[in-house]
């Protein structure tokens, strides 16, 4: 995936530097995942989007952000809708030409499941060393990963560690071959939790500081050629999500978008905060911004001021104002 990431960044600028002129999209490319089950899902599937942006937008879903940072690389997604903060960090220190212009959504840290009848738990998890587990590699389930094995002090570099997506993840942990599976996506993590146990609670997450959040980001090209429909976007977004009334036909709608049943798509969309884009600029955006500070907390670090000239560039909130 590393080389496909690679030649996707070569070709990615090289259209760049092709570029000799500006012409508006007559449509618009947008990633998101299936098995996220947020209430924009609503207006993406009666086209209230289309009718808001003034163009034709096309939906396409991922299993992963490092999916989603490829296809945008390729040219064929200008805006990725809740890509984890961990496959969008990941990028933009390979170089990659990405903005940050919004917060999807924020929710607990995603589940690690240790398989049932191992006798490992959160007591005596340094019993996971030498053991093989299912991790989505560069996203926020990675992320959540390595934020528990250092808060028990487990040594990652005694494990085996698998590249799964979700769904493979938790089948390889129903089949006995993982021992602990991370995942994120309702279905996954439903079929996972019948399996498998979380290494952590819900409110020992929140008393060691674990949680995540996953971001709106779209192509430098995109956003430089295409302002108005980065911000008719988030305007959009905003308004959907503010009217989402939690009633039974829009929880259908959503499953249905979602490919989850009703009851885990409620159970999902519940536990999610749907920041709005007033408070996005007020807590996430701007100097000191909790934006930045999940982005240094994956180890981008802007120390000097051309640093920071380049976070300016990379974590743009200008598009909710």
């Amino acid at each position: 995936m590393i080389n496909t990431f690679k030649k996707a960044l070569v070709a990615a600028a090289i259209t760049a530097g092709a570029v000799t002129s500006v012409q508006a999209a007559d449509e618009v490319n947008v990633a998101f995942f299936l098995e996220w089950a947020t209430p924009n899902m609503i207006a993406k599937t009666d086209g209230s989007y289309a009718d808001a942006m003034g163009v034709d937008v096309n939906w396409v879903d991922f299993t992963t952000g490092t999916a989603m940072t490829e296809a945008m690389l390729a040219g064929d997604i200008d805006i990725s809708y809740s890509q984890g903060l961990a496959p969008f960090v990941t990028a933009i220190q390979q170089g990659a030409p990405l903005k940050m212009v919004g917060i999807a959504v924020v929710y607990e840290a995603n589940d690690c499941f240790v398989r049932n009848g191992l006798g490992i738990d959160s007591s005596n998890a340094s019993e996971l060393e030498g053991k093989t587990v299912a991790v989505p590699l560069n996203t926020m389930a990675d992320f959540a990963f390595r934020k528990y094995m250092a808060h028990y002090d487990v040594d990652i570099s005694t494990m085996n560690i698998v590249d799964q997506a979700p769904p493979d993840g938790a089948k390889s942990l129903a089949d006995g071959a993982v021992d602990m599976a991370c995942i994120f996506g309702g279905a996954s993590a439903k079929a996972a939790g019948e399996v498998g146990t979380p290494i952590m609670s819900t409110q020992a997450k929140v008393d060691a500081g674990i949680g995540s959040f996953d971001v709106v980001s779209v192509t430098e090209k995109f956003a430089t050629e295409n302002p108005e429909l980065v911000k008719s976007f988030l305007e959009a977004t905003d308004e959907y999500n503010s009217a989402f009334k939690g009633t039974d036909e829009q929880y259908e709608i959503i499953a249905t978008a979602a490919g989850m049943d009703l009851e885990t798509t409620k159970s999902q969309v519940d536990a999610f905060i749907l920041p709005s884009n007033k408070e996005q600029m007020e807590q996430f955006f701007g100097e000191g911004g909790l934006a930045a500070e999940g982005a240094a907390s994956l180890g981008l670090v802007f120390s000097d001021e051309s640093d920071k000239e380049a976070l300016a560039k990379t974590i743009d909130g200008s598009f909710l104002e």
